[in-house]
């Protein structure tokens, strides 16, 4: 028998738990460790921010849903993950051991890498429900009392698509209050240009992008770093094609939501081997640790280097759908493993996003995601809007019954009559 161990349970750790049932023998046992026994489905968050959904719409309580499956459930924190002894040591003193091990924690929000930024700063975040239901009350106060406004990424940031989304989001929520008039907007970015994403732009994600913000008579500054944050303003530096500072701005705000830089959780960083000195966990082609061989990881705890150097820092997003070709990989590997055979199966890594934009959005579809690529296409509407909606309920139905059909972005592929995209390949 094999004891096959997920540390983390959002996206990935969930549905790595339900694909390596299926891989897995019968004799073999799957154990999820993660400190939150809810799920909350991330993407919905902007849409918590502006009151269009509450807590209980997008959460999934796992204990029940994990015992349907046979799969064991611990809701306890790792305090640190011990490779060398196949062990994790848990926060209330006790540690659980494995045969295989997969990383699935996400990240760690590197909010104190900028002065006064974040929930405990001066800024909002939809990075997590705590964050979103907090912003939700700063939204509700803007209303009240309009203002400037400015949305967008710190630098070192890799997942831009849901500062655009927000921006957007926050525009069309404002629109319908009346009060859009009374609230100049600005998105902040260290992206070189408009929709580059951390991926060089996908299809021409900056033309639709730089429009709809023309369109709503939105200002934006690319090439910038946020210097610090103070109650109501926002001190940023613009950065010439050089990497040479060109010149400081203070951009006084009533709301602002920055995305902060990514790194990883402290329990699986600082292991030489295992993790990159940003704390993101090393990989192969097969999703497996080189030093530690028994250890795999998924998702945005997984170390992937740039796309090339920019003027100011900007990483690379890892997608929904990206996630789950890993995961996918990663399951059939490991029941490989267990019979004796080598691992084979790689990721696509393919994206396939949903933006929305409140009443329209944008889609695009990157094959694969870091270029050069055989499809590299976006497009807009007001259907991206309602596929998103539809694909919320689809996923969150999926995920309360506990399934290990592939389910990520099923709906948005429906949509777009795109298929085989998530396929692993062998070699």
């Amino acid at each position: 028998m094999a004891h096959v161990v997920v540390l983390g349970a959002g996206l990935g750790g969930a549905i790595m738990a339900y694909e390596l049932k299926d891989q897995l023998r019968p004799e073999d046992k799957v154990t999820v460790v993660t400190k939150d026994p809810k799920y909350h489905f991330v993407p919905s968050n902007p849409w918590i921010a502006v009151g269009w959904r509450d807590r209980e719409d997008i959460t999934v309580d796992l204990a029940p849903t994990m015992a349907k499956k046979g799969i064991g459930f611990i809701p306890v924190a790792a305090e640190k993950l011990v490779p060398e002894e196949n062990r994790i040591a848990l926060v209330d003193g006790t540690s659980v051991s494995y045969d295989y091990l997969v990383i699935a924690t996400g990240p760690e929000l590197a909010f104190d890498e900028v002065p006064g930024l974040g929930p405990q700063g001066h800024t909002q975040s939809i990075c997590h429900i705590d964050h979103a239901e907090a912003a939700k009350s700063v939204f509700e106060k803007l209303v009240a009392n309009p203002g400037p406004v400015v949305i967008g990424a710190a630098q070192g940031a890799s997942c831009f698509g849901p500062a655009y989304e927000f921006l957007f989001i926050l525009e069309t929520a404002l629109r319908r209050a009346k009060v859009r008039d009374r609230v100049p907007m600005t998105f902040v970015t260290p992206e070189p240009y408009i929709g580059h994403l951390g991926l060089d732009g996908v299809g021409d994600t900056k033309g639709l992008l730089e429009s709809q913000m023309r369109e709503k008579h939105i200002k934006w500054m690319t090439n910038t770093r946020i210097k610090r944050v103070e109650e109501g303003h926002m001190f940023v530096e613009e950065v010439g094609e050089d990497g040479q500072p060109k010149a400081e701005k203070d951009l006084p705000f009533a709301f602002s939501m920055m995305l902060p830089a990514f790194r990883g959780i402290k329990p699986v960083s600082g292991i030489e081997g295992l993790s990159n000195p940003r704390g993101f966990t090393i990989v192969d082609k097969h999703q497996r640790n080189p030093k530690f061989p028994n250890v795999f990881a998924v998702g945005v705890c997984v170390a992937i280097p740039p796309m090339g150097p920019t003027p100011v820092p900007c990483g690379v997003p890892k997608t929904g759908f990206m996630i789950e070709s890993m995961v996918t990989a990663t399951s059939h590997n490991i029941g490989a493993l267990v019979r004796g055979k080598a691992p084979e199966s790689i990721g696509t890594w393919n994206a396939v996003c949903l933006a929305d934009f409140g009443d329209g959005g944008i889609a695009f579809v990157a094959q694969p995601q870091i270029p050069p690529r055989n499809v590299n296409w976006s497009s807009s509407g007001k259907w991206v809007h309602l596929a998103k909606a539809g694909f919320e309920k689809y996923f969150l139905r999926k995920l309360r019954k506990g399934t290990s059909e592939p389910f990520y972005e099923s709906l948005a592929l429906k949509v777009l009559g795109i298929d085989k995209l998530k396929e692993t390949t062998k070699g």
